[in-house]
């Protein structure tokens, strides 16, 4: 039997030549498969971007401008709908209109209770309204995803633009979202384009929760890595139903800047506001994500 033995030159090649085909392994690997994506949802990769506004008239909660890196996560394409939500509450009869009542969970604007069809008739892919910051992590929860957290929320709604103030770019445009009280409610999932993720309505027709609890300065101490504020995901989730304190939302509304002549605020991807958790309006939704790690 005759062997070959390779000059150290021709091993130093061979590595070589077989670099692009060990970096494909190790990207296949580690990198989940379309196959894999959650129907209804997207995935947004990791990575490092800037967070918040240093333009001079942004508010002070949205400054300085920050380095934040995500691990990347699967977002829901759209708000959650009416129709999603109603499953939700048909199948969890302590979170209906009528069960909520005795907690005071501000039951004049929480959700519809949905007794008849009717209340849904043509409205069923609009954006669920009225549900406060514990129902939407119930919803959540069930589910078997979460609310994004602030950061993720911001990353995702950017759309890998740099620097912009809307996912589409840097100039109002009403073709873009729903904001400006020009319809009255907020409009079918859909109806305007998504962002460069496949993102849907991350600017007006309602606002988001996340998971965050509101923290004026947090920006500026802000840990670079996966930040959140309030406590740990696992903490925040495992307790939800004790918190009480207020919560970021995000995107703004339909209803919102309403005034044509001032460039729009609130539908900025960087513009931030918070209610308390028990809080619902007619202009409060939200949608979900799912990490990729357990």
């Amino acid at each position: 039997m005759k062997f070959t033995i390779f000059s150290y030159r021709t091993q130093i090649k061979l590595l070589i030549s077989l670099l692009p085909i060990l970096f494909l392994i190790s990207v296949t690997s580690s990198d989940p498969e379309p196959s894999a994506v959650p129907d209804g949802m997207v995935l947004i990769p990791a990575g490092e971007f800037q967070m918040g506004s240093n333009d001079a008239d942004a508010d002070a909660i949205e400054k300085p401008v920050h380095t934040v890196y995500v691990d990347a996560f699967y977002m829901d394409v759209h708000e959650v709908t009416n129709a999603e939500f109603k499953a939700f509450v048909d199948a969890n009869p302590d979170w209906q209109k009528e069960a909520v009542d005795a907690e005071n969970h501000h039951v004049a604007t929480y959700i519809p209770s949905w007794e008849e069809d009717s209340a849904l008739r043509g409205k069923a892919n609009q954006p669920v309204t009225g549900v406060n910051w514990h129902a939407a992590m119930a919803y959540a929860k069930w589910a078997g995803k979460r609310l994004p957290t602030e950061a993720e929320w911001e990353r995702a709604a950017r759309g890998g633009l740099k620097g912009k103030k809307y996912p589409w770019g840097d100039e109002p445009n009403v073709d873009m979202a729903n904001y400006g009280q020009r319809f009255g409610s907020p409009k079918p999932a859909g109806t305007y384009p998504a962002n460069a993720y496949g993102l849907y309505d991350m600017s007006g027709n309602v606002w988001e929760w996340v998971l965050d609890a509101y923290e004026p300065d947090f920006y500026a101490n802000s840990p670079k890595r996966n930040p959140i504020a309030g406590g740990s995901l696992k903490e925040i989730i495992d307790n939800f139903t004790t918190v009480e304190n207020r919560r970021v939302i995000r995107g703004g509304a339909y209803d919102t800047d309403w005034d044509p002549n001032t460039e729009p605020i609130y539908v900025r991807v960087y513009s931030r506001s918070s209610y308390d958790a028990l809080h619902s309006d007619y202009t409060f939704g939200f949608r979900c994500v799912k990490s990729l790690k357990p």
